[in-house]
């Protein structure tokens, strides 16, 4: 074949072929003739006016960090590049303005531009628990556009790249949202309730219980298995509600997945239920669920080592293990000094080789160290430990009456039922290994330092 011939065949195929793409144009999907920019301005557009799409806004239950933190809701009303914002970090849930932005980077976003409640989250110095220094509530105030799932906004978050979803609010959101604020005190256990909290599961054929301690300013729960062997155990952060909580991760039992407990005002349970008799519920205890031996080490007559045990004021007064009541009794015992006088130490020293055992009040002010001289026993039933008086002393070894301002702290930790005694596994501000000493029959607690 001559080359002339060749250059006109193949001259033929491939204008067919261009003929081919242009009858099949239409089936081109049109965004491929879109440029990247022209694809975020129109997600850009999309996002803004969904924002605003929604009557009464938008709200969002946002858990910064399960693995430490609890959950915080916020509503937001969008329009024209204004917020108005509204949460329940703290009892300021009055709705406030400010502004935000949708900006385009490498996906479209949503940014809170001036300050409101959610900055809240990001600020490295607004830290609920020692632990959580320089890192605050871990949160974000700028959130990565994920698209609409059943009628649900969709973002990840900037920092973390968490999920965090906006659904749509309604007007009853915004006038119930500082009944969000009024569940904290279920939630912390009412002064008038037992002190001891149990998480207690049930997939329709076994029942299972665990040890349930909240710390309230973190939003945060720890339970676990009472049950000898087991290691299960559910951390999970807790957000309030008008009529509840919701937890995050949800309660897993059996197959089934519990994230909404509705608060009972009758028992002070908090209720989830799911389906073919499975439940969850957190429930009140008169008594630890798990009774230690912690005690054992204090007692007389046993060859045990000298020990102390010290309430320190200055480093212990906003534990979260001390009671309400130890709190109340406190300050009583304080407002009976003078004003420049505080009670500083509570001190337990147990088998002093030379003085045996005693109580030691310390104050700052001037005023001089009162002693409580006791004896103690146990209850091996139901483990707890017991002192008993002996005497009163002061500085200087004279014995004296017992003084009226100590009677009432002095009271409970004589009380005739005993102390339960348990050797924590957290730390305030040093090493010191921590002891919660419990009345057996009064809801009072107090935390101290060891010193062995």
């Amino acid at each position: 074949m001559k080359l002339k011939n060749i250059l006109n065949y193949l001259f033929i195929a491939v204008l067919a072929m261009q003929l081919a793409s242009c009858d099949n144009k239409e089936d081109v999907d049109p965004i491929f003739n879109q440029t990247p920019t022209e694809r975020l301005n129109e997600q850009k557009k999309e996002l803004n006016d969904l924002l605003e799409s929604s009557e009464f806004g938008w709200k969002a239950v946002y858990f910064t960090d399960t693995t430490q933190l609890g959950g915080f809701t916020h509503l937001f009303k969008f329009k024209s590049g204004s917020v108005d914002m509204a949460s329940d970090f703290d009892n300021d849930t009055a709705i406030n303005k400010s502004e935000y932005g949708i900006e385009l980077g490498s996906t479209v976003s949503l940014v809170f531009t001036t300050k409101n409640k959610i900055h809240l989250l990001s600020d490295s110095n607004n830290f609920p628990v020692a632990s959580l220094r320089g890192k605050g509530y871990k949160g974000d105030f700028q959130f990565l556009y994920y698209g609409q799932d059943n009628g649900q906004i969709i973002f990840k978050t900037n920092r973390s790249f968490e999920e965090l979803r906006f659904v749509k609010a309604t007007a009853q959101d915004w006038t119930n949202l500082a009944l969000n604020r009024a569940m904290i005190p279920n939630v912390v256990g009412a002064s008038t309730r037992p002190l001891f909290r149990l998480l207690e599961t049930n997939d329709g054929t076994k029942t299972s219980q665990f040890d349930f301690n909240f710390t309230a300013p973190s939003r945060f729960a720890i339970a676990n298995s009472i049950e000898t062997g087991s290691s299960v155990s559910y951390n999970m952060g807790i957000a309030y509600t008008p009529t509840g909580i919701i937890v995050s991760p949800a309660v897993k039992v059996g197959t089934q997945k519990l994230s909404e407990f509705t608060y009972d005002a009758t028992t002070g349970n908090f209720n989830a239920t799911g389906t073919a008799g499975v439940t969850a519920s957190i429930k009140y205890s008169n008594k630890p669920l798990v009774l230690t031996d912690d005690y054992k080490i204090l007692l007389e007559g046993k060859g045990n080592p000298p020990t102390g045990f010290a309430y320190i004021a200055a480093n212990l007064a906003t534990a979260p293990s001390n009671s309400l009541l130890f709190n109340t009794i406190l300050n009583q015992v304080n407002a009976g000094l003078s004003s420049t006088q505080k009670l500083s130490r509570i001190q337990f020293t147990f088998n002093n080789p030379s003085f045996g055992s005693y109580i030691e009040y310390r104050f700052n002010g001037g005023k001089t160290t009162i002693y409580h001289n006791i004896t103690v026993t146990e209850d091996p039933v139901n483990k707890t430990l017991i002192l008993n008086h002996v005497s009163w002393e002061n500085n200087l070894g004279a014995i004296i009456a017992e003084p009226a301002f100590l009677k009432d702290l002095d009271k409970q930790l004589l009380d005739t039922k005993g102390l339960y005694v348990k050797r924590e596994l957290f730390k305030i501000a040093f090493s010191n290994t921590i002891y919660t000493f419990t009345s057996a029959s009064s809801n009072f607690r107090f935390t101290t330092y060891a010193f062995q």
